[in-house]
């Protein structure tokens, strides 16, 4: 029995409000150890180079500086690091790949002797020819990022009609490949349309920067760094230092923001082999500037063609994704399944096509953001629907209902089932937006869009402990990262519910991969579906044993009693707790404890190898009005909802939900790393183009969906990549609504409207 509370699905302030409205909240960049260096990177100037020498000499010579780390400085370690690919080194050893590639670190009693030792390291090149963009690095005779023998690398296992392979041709580092369905039914399609789609890339531009604290004095390493994956992350370093695990300790404080970016390797390494050069630790913390030219979005091309009958009924959908992977593969294979295996969206198709390659080009490494390929596969796909509806005369939010799937039906053969109501979903965003029965206006146009990704990881393990102390205190206790989302709220709102117990009473501990329990990574909306689970099997083990404990001293059985704000009930009498735990154990009391485990079955019909926690669904829509003679698209109207099954707490899944939705906006109208014939020329605060106060809707409407099919605890489902997903083709769309002119480039600038404008010879043009 359960003495449920009022604590799951309430609107109170999240566990870490106080610390982070007063600045009491402790980050990596807050963390400041007795005799701490400092660390600088000198980086490449050119895109491509091969490195003939670097001599720091001069450097090592410079007053306060400590150590000086080159290719040179790499013996005995394996110093190459990467997801699948191993294959981006601490430091530059044969060549630079891209404007930003680390040449040389150095370490100092402060940042500005690092930076004028850094001034004094002597690099020649020999300038290469370039591969700035897509096109150009796999074109016929195209120069090779990485001649010669490839990186080493491993193709995970794959489940019913998925295939990966590692360097397929040359500056293609993976590519993922899906099919199922009889080819033979495009002979029946009555149209077939193929159009191409450009997805932009963005910079993650989270608050808080890469930064790491390393002390590897002794026998231990121990970092204090600003990750998502402490527990891949120790592994990886255990590796490239060729040290046991054990060996390894990650503590992760609070995290400013992360949207993909805090993954694998990023400061670590540098951090390390400088404090075990030097004997003191060491800070590596990168400007801003710096973040842009370590990962980024991936820019993608993408071609996908679609045959139909006649009445609009969905046969066939064919894709081909090109990723720009950037100089290094880093997430890039994981991106590639996700974009190859998610394009055909929520549909009905008999027949199903994909091939996602990552191409390599000398520019700066891409790798996971926020919904990542999800929003390069859905702003290709919805963008289509809404194209072929109106070359059949039909109204796009029609063609959509006729083809989405029902509730419960599997998304591909041997897949999960769809957890969400699709039109149900639409018809709601539909209804806030006015899109039925809307009067048309000049200029002003209205369009619908639907986001789809799989939740909750592939093949992910979570454990979670929960402790209860004499007085009812409790402590959870997992290896999610809070990095803004508010899982550590969620996760405790799941102990007090199963514990009976108010949300005051339960504290999150910090994560260290020393005594926190196993998890894989906070990714893919998992910490409510997968952690969550684990955290809620752990309380309901700890819950039993109190009860058997109360049980023994009240000589009843435990299915007697209910657990009531640290009592439990009897007979309609509550018996108090501590007294019965310290009468037994005396005035130290006694701490009950329980472990939760959860993973999703393995199955080798499911594509993917697992089948999918849960699909994290987002509908958008959009009104705008569009400027003929400047081709500006200003939206007067944004509507983004999501599916949460339900929700811990309102206040923190609204927060996720529109604040992914405000990416998505960034997408569709701002953001581009813009570059030059390989050189960067935005990367930096003042010149990336983010959206700001000014530049929010009108009217901006969240709608947060509790349909209550999730499964996660009390019938949960993750959040904070839905909403991101649909709201660029769902932009687009309303402009081809208001003018009849299609962009399928993004963002929609206004230069690139204007020129779609007059290209369709728009009359409001």
């Amino acid at each position: 029995m359960t003495g449920r509370t009022s604590a799951f699905g309430s609107t109170a302030p999240r566990k870490d409000a106080t610390l982070k409205v007063t600045g009491a909240a402790r980050y990596t960049a807050d963390v400041s150890l007795p005799g701490m260096l400092h660390a600088k990177v000198l980086r490449s100037p050119h895109p491509h180079a091969r490195l003939v020498s670097v001599d720091a000499t001069r450097a090592r010579a410079v007053p306060g500086v400590h150590a000086v780390i080159t290719r040179d400085d790499l013996d005995g370690l394996d110093a190459v690091y990467g997801y699948f690919i191993k294959d981006q080194p601490i430091v530059a050893t044969d060549r630079v790949r891209y404007v930003g590639d680390p040449v040389a670190a150095v370490a100092a009693e402060d940042e500005a002797a690092a930076l004028a030792a850094l001034a004094l390291i002597d690099v020649e090149y020999e300038v290469l020819d370039t591969v700035p963009d897509v096109e150009a690095a796999l074109a016929e005779g195209a120069p090779e990022l990485f001649p010669g023998d490839k990186p080493r690398g491993v193709v995970p296992p794959y489940g019913a009609g998925a295939s990966g392979a590692l360097w397929p041709r040359p500056n293609v580092c993976y590519e993922f490949r899906y099919e199922t369905g009889p080819d033979e039914v495009w002979e029946r399609c009555d149209h077939v349309f193929e159009d191409t789609f450009v997805f932009s890339r963005m910079n993650h531009f989270h608050l808080e920067p890469f930064v790491t604290v390393a002390d590897a004095r002794g026998d231990r390493i121990e970092v204090w760094t600003s990750t998502q994956n402490p527990f891949p992350l120790r592994r990886e370093l255990a590796r490239v230092f060729r040290v046991e695990e054990s060996s390894v300790r990650v503590n992760v404080p609070f995290v400013g923001g992360g949207f993909g970016a805090k993954h694998n390797c990023k400061t670590e390494p540098v951090a390390i082999l400088l404090s075990r050069l030097t004997g003191r630790p060491v800070r590596y913390c990168l400007t801003t500037e710096e973040g842009f030219l370590t990962l980024s979005q991936h820019a993608a091309v993408l071609r996908v063609r679609t045959g139909l009958l006649a009445d609009g009924t969905f046969v066939a959908r064919e894709s081909e994704v090109l990723l720009d992977a950037g100089a290094y593969t880093d997430g890039s294979p994981l991106v590639a399944e996700k974009a190859g295996y998610r394009i055909p969206g929520p549909y009905r198709w008999e027949h199903v096509r994909s091939s996602c390659a990552c191409v390599m080009t000398s520019t700066t490494p891409a790798g996971p953001f926020r919904g990542f390929g999800a929003t390069q596969a859905t702003w290709a796909s919805e963008s289509q629907i809404d194209m072929i509806a109106r070359r059949l005369g039909m109204d796009p939010y029609d063609l959509r209902v006729k083809n989405l799937k029902a509730l419960g039906e599997p998304f591909m053969p041997g897949e999960s089932g769809i957890d969400s109501d699709l039109v149900e979903g639409l018809d709601l965003v539909a209804a806030e937006l006015g899109y039925q029965g809307r009067e048309k206006r000049p200029n002003r146009g209205m369009g619908l869009a639907i986001g789809f990704k799989d939740g909750g990881g592939v093949n992910k393990p979570a454990q979670a402990r929960v402790k209860v102390n004499a007085t009812g205190q409790v402590i959870v206790s997992t290896g999610s990262v809070e990095m803004g989302q508010g899982i550590s709220t969620a996760l405790c709102l799941v102990a007090a519910e199963v514990l009976g117990l108010p949300p005051e009473r339960i504290s999150y501990a910090s994560v260290s991969t020393d005594t926190s329990p196993f998890d894989q990574g906070t990714n893919a909306s998992s910490g409510m579906t997968v952690t969550g689970r684990a955290v809620q099997l752990a309380a309901e083990q700890v819950r039993e044993r109190i009860l058997e404990f109360a049980a023994g001293r009240l000589g009843r059985a435990p299915s007697d009693l209910e657990l009531v704000d640290w009592g439990v009930r009897l007979d309609g009498t509550v018996h108090p707790l501590t007294p019965m735990i310290l009468g037994v154990f005396g005035g130290t009391g006694y701490e009950f404890s329980g472990d939760g485990f959860f993973k999703a079955p393995n199955s080798h019909e499911a594509p993917l190898e697992a089948p999918c926690v849960f699909w994290e669904i987002g509908w958008a829509g959009a009104e705008v009005e569009v400027d003929p003679d400047t081709g500006a698209v200003t939206v007067l109207k944004l509507v983004a909802s999501g599916d949460v099954g339900r929700a811990a707490n309102k206040l923190v899944v609204r927060g996720q939900e529109e604040g992914a939705a405000l990416m998505g906006y960034g997408q569709a109208l701002f953001e581009e790393m813009r570059y030059e014939d390989g050189v960067l020329v935005n990367g930096e605060a003042l010149d990336y183009r983010v959206p700001m106060a000014e530049d929010l809707p009108p009217s901006f409407v969240s709608v947060s969906q509790e349909q209550g099919h999730g499964p996660g605890p009390f019938g949960s489902k993750g959040a904070g990549e839905g909403t991101m997903v649909p709201i660029a083709a769902a932009v687009a769309n309303a402009v081809q609504d208001a003018t009849g002119a299609r962009i399928t480039t993004l963002p929609l600038t206004p230069e690139r409207v204007f020129r779609a404008l007059r290209e369709a010879g728009s009359p409001t043009a």
